[in-house]
């Protein structure tokens, strides 16, 4: 074989550019992948826009968006970038953040959830074959003719249990060989054994073989395997989604030229411009520029904060209305939101610790069930000296007591109440989260996004003159802040038109907006710069000429079913807290509002975080509800977490539930649904225990063939089942 030889460089110079010319091309023909995280979405409807916008621009080449995960992914031509993706899907009305797409890579597919199924349909298509060979069997063939259906039947089940049989031995293994026991062990030996001693009685010309048991048992145990799986979303780490949100280019500044870099590029004293709606890349220091900061993703603050020069920023922050030049005074793994996803690795790496029922279940079971199953095999054949009918009467005592009804026990019982909680609008995402909210008796509260829309209201537009509701309205229309939003909003809804008298209107980044009426000057914003006394509430101030200026008052809603879950939670007597990072005064008024007495104000994530590990080193069993990028650390610290649909990703990453509506009323009858969910799986480990006390003494008196075991195992499973139905 021959290969083809790249000429070696000449002393041409046309020559000797030749191969950077060919990079350069490659890269250049290379199509732009990029991923947006799309937080609003919630619909078909949604879908479709996004999808049609973006397929619309002539630099796309495909656009498709995933409503699941919330997130966009583009193939796009070199030259078009990600943030003029991000710019058109907002222009179509939907939030969206730029996301770093090799950090999300190892998360693309439910490869564990397609390999069960795989599993699941081999072991059920040999099972029916099987059976419909041991019917012949039943139905009277003898001799050769049985042998050789005992024989189709072998070469059936062989292949397809040392396929689909897979996940039991690789844990039973896993577990043997550092010396301890699961549930995977006795699973394990009962399908071997029912194979070994099938195998056995076909080469003796035996007149039973039992391999359509060892695949219904097979069958069987991957049912609640992969009804377990599914109970649950497949979870993503909340460190991957937090250092996927980070930007991953930046506008560098060097010797007063824009560079575009990666993230990657940063060093510690590097300038750099981050522009209107762009998020800060760095921890640093504002060098040049006024404007208004969002850290509501990272602190909780409902409102946007002024930054001026001198000012610290973090990582993650996002800049609402004028361009700003930071100096970096941290990059990369030394960031705040890197040190933020460092806290939720070591809460989540902290919950992992628990040990759900079944798992404490099979430390006590799996040791009987051995010593029970070679106690028989010795005895029977120190009785009769008959290897045969020993092997057979130990093996129908591992079927008979295999631990299917317990294998289905838990994932039965989570499935039934997953669906009664889905139709009231909850998602279960962990195997065990059922289990750990029926614990629960203290519930911490973010505020704002939680309990609170995060939207500001406008609260006394009825007490304001009409004109000068016209000129607020004038002033606010051309803004992006959040206060001149709620204005808008609030004014049309109410029929009022924008002034027409208003000239040279415009918007001065961190103080507000400005225009002349009629000859005179006209402020719209902070109550300094118009000369306003501030106020305990959320207000922007109105300035026309000399007169005194008007207050416009806010405030935060609440989101449908707030106060009725803290009352539902007061009244079934658990500890309610309000945990925020916003301002005092806020989270007191709210905490008065919905009768919550503990309530705790400017909390950083690390804050959260500790007040949640505290409660739980009290003894507290702590349920945290939260949104926000600053409440990852808490979800993940917590017992059991919930975040609504409408959080950010690493938010919901990190939580246990996702509440799919915006109603937080469904939340207190959770906590009931999961208190009788494990009275249920309780109820299912008696049931369990109850078959084994009947159904073992009759295996070990060598009643019972392992195909009568068998099916008595089916029958236990079937009746846990049932149980578990109850639910619905």
């Amino acid at each position: 074989m021959t290969a083809t030889m790249r000429p070696s460089p000449s002393a041409c110079p046309a020559c000797a550019a030749a191969p950077a010319a060919e990079a350069l091309a490659e890269r250049a023909l290379k199509p732009a992948q990029i991923a947006l995280s799309l937080p609003t979405i919630h619909c078909s409807a949604c879908i479709s826009k996004i999808e049609r916008g973006l397929n619309a621009h002539p630099g796309v080449r495909s656009a498709r968006v995933n409503l699941t995960l919330k997130r966009a992914s583009i193939d796009a031509a070199p030259e078009v970038s990600a943030e003029e993706m991000r710019s058109l899907v907002e222009a179509l009305g939907f939030e969206a953040h730029e996301l770093d797409g090799a950090s999300l890579s190892a998360t693309a597919t439910d490869r564990a959830g397609r390999d069960l199924l795989m599993r699941l349909a081999v072991a059920g298509f040999a099972s029916m074959n099987v059976m419909l060979l041991s019917v012949s069997v039943w139905s009277g063939a003898e001799d050769a003719t049985r042998d050789m259906f005992h024989w189709i039947s072998a070469a059936i089940t062989l292949p397809a249990i040392a396929f689909s049989g897979q996940p039991f031995f690789r844990n039973a293994w896993a577990a043997l060989s550092k010396g301890r026991l699961n549930m995977d062990v006795p699973i394990t030996l009962a399908i071997v054994l029912a194979v070994f001693t099938s195998l056995w009685e076909t080469v003796l010309s035996g007149e039973h073989a039992y391999f359509d048991a060892a695949l219904a048992l097979t069958f069987f145990l991957l049912a609640g395997r992969y009804l377990d799986h599914r109970t649950r979303a497949i979870a993503r780490s909340a460190a991957e989604e937090l250092t996927a949100l980070e930007v991953p280019r930046t506008t560098r500044l060097r010797d007063g030229v824009e560079e575009q870099v990666n993230i990657a590029e940063l060093r510690v004293g590097d300038l750099v411009l981050v522009r209107p709606g762009g998020r800060m890349p760095v921890d640093g220091e504002i060098v040049s520029g006024s404007s208004e900061i969002d850290r509501s993703l990272l602190t909780g603050e409902t409102l946007p904060v002024f930054a001026g020069e001198g000012q610290a920023v973090s990582a993650g922050e996002v800049n609402l209305t004028g361009p700003l030049t930071v100096r970096a005074n941290a990059v990369g793994a030394d960031t705040s939101l890197h040190r933020m996803a460092d806290l939720v690795a070591i809460a989540e790496s902290g919950r992992s610790r628990y040990t759900s029922l079944a798992d404490r279940a099979a430390k006590l079971y799996a040791p009987g069930v051995h010593i029970l199953s070679a106690l028989s095999f010795v005895g029977w054949y120190l009785y009769t000296w008959d290897m045969r009918t020993a092997l057979n009467i130990a093996a129908a005592v591992l079927i008979i007591t295999c631990p299917c009804a317990l294998g289905l026990a838990v994932p039965a019982v989570t499935t039934a109440a997953s669906g009664r909680l889905f139709r009231r609008g909850m998602l279960i995402k962990h195997e065990t989260a059922l289990e750990r909210l029926a614990q629960v008796d203290t519930v911490v509260f973010d505020k704002t996004g939680t309990l609170t829309t995060g939207t500001p209201q406008l609260t006394n537009l009825a007490a304001l003159p009409r004109a000068a509701v016209e000129c607020a309205l004038a002033l606010a229309q051309g803004s992006s802040h959040p206060l001149a939003r709620a204005i808008t909003t609030a004014a049309r809804e109410a029929g009022f038109a924008a002034s027409a008298d208003l000239s040279d209107v415009t918007e001065v980044p961190g103080y507000g907006s400005r225009a002349i009426l009629k000859g005179q000057e006209v402020r719209l914003g902070r109550a300094s710069w118009t000369g306003a006394a501030p106020l305990a509430e959320t207000a922007s101030f109105l300035k026309i000429g000399d007169q005194a200026p008007l207050a416009l008052v806010f405030t935060d809603s609440l989101r449908p079913g707030a106060a009725e879950a803290v009352e539902a939670l007061k009244s079934s007597g658990k500890t309610v807290i309000l945990m925020s990072g916003d301002t005092t005064p806020a989270v007191e008024t709210l905490a008065a509002r919905l009768g919550i007495p503990q309530w705790m104000a400017e909390a950083l994530p690390a804050d959260k975080a500790a007040r949640i590990q505290a409660l739980g080193d009290e003894g507290a069993h702590v349920l945290m509800v939260g949104d926000g990028l600053n409440d990852t650390a808490a979800l993940a610290a917590a017992h059991v977490s919930i975040s609504p649909a409408s959080a950010l990703d690493a938010a919901r990453v990190a939580s246990d539930i996702v509440l799919l509506g915006n109603d937080l009323s469904p939340i207190a009858a959770a906590c009931d649904t999961a208190q009788s969910a494990t009275r249920r799986i309780r109820e299912n480990f008696r049931i369990a225990t109850i078959y084994n006390v009947i159904a073992v003494p009759l295996a070990v008196a060598g009643l019972a063939t392992p195909l009568i075991a068998a099916l008595a195992m089916s029958l236990s499973s079937i009746t846990v089942s049932l149980n578990a139905l109850r639910l619905r």
